[in-house]
């Protein structure tokens, strides 16, 4: 390449392109063009595919109250969890076991060593929901129109429970205060049997207040036999003695005494 009026050639630069571009350009397939809405003789809008989420599908299908929530930043009322996880039953939740309920039943009603009952169970494995169920129905038995009683005998449960344990320590027992709590609760039983074959024999009043000290000696009996453990065998009737008297206070709130 010259320069007018320089008198001096510059070499010739070639510039090679062949990386930037492919001489078949001709060969290459024809590209359908993507129609639109405008395009389209019919006028519709193709979909797009696909799924969309849950919640997008709630909140389009929620109606007038369901945008209205949305719209004043109460949409998240309107969310639900969709974790797939397993829902807990509610009495494995709330930690009842009817099956051990049932077990520790016949435990109390059955304290003699013939049955050869596991009756350390009821000691051991303390629970709430039975005992109370026991003392619920003891109350509901003693009602008579009188709905404050059901109330007393459930502070009684507690209270008296309370002093039983805290005899029972006080000798040396290795009890704790479910564990006498449980045991007060569930040896209510045999009274509440009684309770129930009781007014069947109203019309004989001696027979009637003897089924009621049977009942009473029955739960007295249990109670010990469970709450007496290996060091407390030798100081036995001192810890009979104010079960006793528990007892008997619940029968006088039932007979009316």
């Amino acid at each position: 390449m010259d320069y007018p009026g320089t008198g001096i050639k510059q070499p010739d630069v070639s510039i090679d392109l062949d990386g930037f571009y492919s001489s078949d350009f001709q060969n290459f397939p024809a590209q359908t063009p993507t129609m639109t809405g405008y395009d389209d003789p019919n006028g519709q809008i193709p979909l797009p595919t696909g799924q969309i989420s849950a919640q997008a599908y709630r909140r389009t299908n929620a109606g007038a109250a369901g945008k209205f929530m949305e719209s004043n930043g109460f949409g998240w009322l309107l969310e639900v969890n969709e974790d797939e996880q397993d829902q807990i039953p509610l009495l494995e939740e709330l930690d009842i076991d009817l099956t051990d309920i049932y077990y520790k039943i016949r435990c109390v009603l059955l304290p003699l060593p013939y049955f050869r009952m596991k009756l350390n169970i009821v000691r051991e494995s303390p629970d709430f929901w039975g005992p109370l169920a026991v003392v619920l129905a003891f109350a509901i038995l003693s009602l008579y129109g009188q709905f404050g009683v059901v109330s007393w005998i459930i502070t009684m449960w507690f209270c008296g429970g309370f002093m039983v344990y805290f005899i029972a320590r006080a000798l040396g027992g290795d009890v704790g205060y479910s564990q006498v709590l449980g045991i007060v609760g569930y040896c209510l039983i045999p009274l509440v049997v009684t309770s129930l074959v009781t007014p069947l024999l109203s019309g004989f009043r001696l027979l009637s207040n003897a089924l009621g000290m049977f009942g009473t000696v029955w739960s007295v009996y249990s109670a010990g036999t469970l709450l007496c453990v290996d060091e407390l065998q030798a100081k036995k009737p001192l810890v009979v003695y104010p079960v006793f008297l528990l007892y008997v206070y619940f029968y006088s709130l039932y007979s009316g005494v």
